[in-house]
């Protein structure tokens, strides 16, 4: 585990965070329904240089805290608004995070290399470093928080503690008093487990609060003196709301979160899981170590947390995935003497390698909605067992190169082949594309039955707030229109008297556009 290649840490970081976290940051368009929204709300505050109610169309969207909006505006300043610029903070915060990972190992516990860099390739991280949203701020900000407070309870030292309650405020900045609920209730579990209940009393600081107070009660304060209506909006509807009902129709099963958390830690999942297992094991059998302890306490109260929620979207566990790389870190310390079992090792192998397999396959699944099989796609395969066995042979000493290496080879074949495929199929930088080519005026765009998906990014591509549905509210004067595929007729019974100009589709998204002129 000693292979340093004679490159600087800071310089190998810097390098895969580059790589992993921003390297075609715009390769493909905003996607789901979150990302052009969250940005084009920050470009709304940014236009108008106000930096307390967020806007969405003109209103006030006072759904999230303004963090994520505020870095984004930033970007916008020195960058100018794209969509690479909206996704550039959470590049920056995931990077933040591999480097406070690297910083607290290197200073507390050893390994801090391999657990940053198993960090920086972990599924989820690289995933919510690429997307523009709220997740990994709140996942940067509180990890940065609980390592500092166990950065405190190991040295005693005061400033750890006032950095734990200001990365807590930064925390409930990017996505409310989830946050602190969250690390209150880890800590207390924390203290009863270890019968050091004392610890609690300590951790209350008078100088911290203060901190907290600090850093988030100006924005609360304001936003609610500006909008009346934000406690009701942000703490009833978007929070508990949002967790004891099912009122934004993201249904899932009790179990959603543990399938979620273990594709979140792909390549180091057979590890990830082997840790965790050891602890529950010496937690039974014997003393456990108490940062083992503190961490599977966290992972398994944030996942648990959030399975009880009646709205479960992927990006709400994310918390949990660097407790578990650090639990994996202190677990290949603590045994790098010993060589695991092989089988184990060669799944991982075999699992790392596999992705490259994966990434081969992302073209056809997205633009043909199914996997499409070759004799070709075999050899791949074959190489990806091959390799997987090999790391078992080679053992846990060649452990971070087995599998960064294969990680990096993935994501450099899925954002060259698979990207493209992305942006035909799912965002609606494509449509704008399609539409600034037929018709080169900024004309108003009027839509027909899409999805809230196509909504919300050409809100954003186009900068303009889209009319209601064109049927039930036809858009008066000249523009264009987005329609779902097949509804061609209703469009033209709905505009009787007005000439219709069939532009072309988009088969991929299932979408035909129209200019529409008296």
């Amino acid at each position: 585990m000693n292979l340093r290649l004679r490159i600087p840490d800071w310089i190998l970081l810097l390098a895969f965070c580059a790589f992993f976290f921003f390297w075609r940051l715009a390769a493909f368009g905003l996607i789901g329904a979150d990302e052009p929204r969250y940005a084009q709300v920050a470009r709304e505050m940014f236009e108008r240089h106000d930096w307390i109610t967020p806007t969405l169309g003109g209103s006030p969207w006072l759904e999230k805290p303004p963090l994520y909006y505020w870095q984004a505006m930033v970007a916008y300043r020195i960058f100018g608004v794209s969509d690479w610029a909206a996704r550039l903070p959470s590049a920056f915060d995931a990077s933040l995070l591999v480097f406070a990972v690297y910083w607290f190992l290197r200073r507390f516990r050893g390994f801090a290399l391999d657990g940053a860099l198993m960090l920086a390739c972990c599924a989820g991280i690289v995933g919510y470093a690429r997307a523009a949203s709220t997740d990994m701020p709140l996942a940067a900000m509180f990890t940065i928080g609980m390592i500092a407070w166990f950065a405190w309870l190991d040295s005693e030292r005061h400033p750890f503690l006032l950095l734990f309650y200001a990365a807590m405020g930064l925390a409930m900045l990017a996505k409310g008093p989830v946050a602190p609920l969250l690390a209150a209730a880890i800590l207390v579990i924390f203290a009863v487990a270890t019968r050091t209940r004392k610890i609690l009393w300590r951790s209350v600081s008078l100088s911290g609060g203060l901190v907290f107070c600090a850093i988030t009660l100006p924005w609360y304060v304001l936003v609610e003196m500006r909008n009346p209506q934000f406690l009701r909006v942000f703490i009833l509807e978007h929070n508990l709301a949002r967790f004891g009902t099912n009122l934004f129709h993201h249904p899932e099963p009790f179990w959603y979160y543990i399938p979620v958390t273990l594709l979140g830690w792909v390549p180091w999942t057979v590890f990830a899981v082997m840790a965790f297992v050891s602890v529950l094991r010496r937690i039974r059998g014997e003393e456990p170590d108490s940062f083992n302890t503190f961490l599977l306490i966290w992972i398994v109260l944030v996942v648990v947390f959030f399975s009880i929620s009646k709205s479960k979207l992927p990006g709400y566990v994310l918390p949990a995935i660097p407790a578990g790389i650090l639990l994996l870190a202190n677990y290949l310390r603590e045994r790098a003497p010993a060589k695991p079992h092989w089988f184990f090792l060669s799944l991982h192998g075999a699992l790392s390698s596999a992705l490259l397999f994966a990434a081969l396959l992302m073209p056809a699944a997205l633009l043909e909605h199914r996997v499409v099989w070759d004799r070709s796609d075999f050899i791949p395969l074959l190489v990806a067992i091959a390799a997987g066995v090999g790391v078992g042979k080679a053992g846990i000493r060649k452990l971070r190169v087995s599998t960064v290496v294969p990680a990096v080879l993935a994501l450099a074949v899925a954002l060259r082949l698979g990207a493209p495929a992305l942006n035909q199929t799912l965002s609606a930088r494509a449509v704008s594309d399609v539409l600034a080519r037929v018709t080169p005026r900024p004309l108003p765009v009027a839509t027909v039955l899409v999805s809230r998906e196509t909504e919300y990014g050409l809100q954003f591509y186009r900068n303009q707030k889209l009319p209601a549905n064109e049927l039930r509210q036809p858009l008066a004067g000249e523009h264009l229109i987005v329609a779902k595929q097949g509804f061609r007729e209703s469009i033209v019974r709905a505009l009787s008297g007005r000439k219709i100009v069939d532009l072309g589709n988009l088969p991929a998204q299932k979408l035909e556009f129209f200019y529409v002129f008296e």
